[in-house]
């Protein structure tokens, strides 16, 4: 695995996002990256009915069970690495779901400004 440093968007080390269900590029329940990531799944999300719905219209359906990929499918409260380019997307549709800065990895900064994610930042 050729991943970037695991840092968090507040400097500080990247905390795990979920383990239940298990998220992340390298599916190891952190929003780490690397060069294979060419989305950016960086951004600790708190899923809402929403948020599935808008992201299903996009055509990234998160909520349907894919048991060939082992994927049960989001349901509201799961928390899930999102592309951050994604996140912008919602956020400029007034659709985007909390984050965990301590869960959202660095590089995320490179789409979206800390200022933004400030705003949908919940504790713990």
């Amino acid at each position: 695995m050729n991943m970037y440093p695991s840092e968090n968007v507040l400097g500080g080390r990247l905390e795990p996002c979920s383990a239940d269900p298990v998220t992340g590029f390298y599916r190891n329940g952190c929003c780490d990256t690397g060069p294979q990531d060419h989305g950016s799944h960086t951004v600790c999300a708190v899923m809402t009915e929403e948020f599935l719905a808008y992201s299903k219209y996009f055509g990234n359906d998160l909520s349907t069970p894919r048991p060939e990929f082992g994927f049960a499918g989001l349901k509201p409260g799961d928390r899930w690495c999102l592309c951050a380019a994604r996140f912008v997307q919602a956020h400029e549709e007034g659709v985007a779901p909390k984050i965990r800065l301590e869960a959202t990895h660095r590089r995320a900064l490179e789409v979206v400004p800390l200022e933004i994610l400030e705003q949908y930042a919940i504790p713990g």
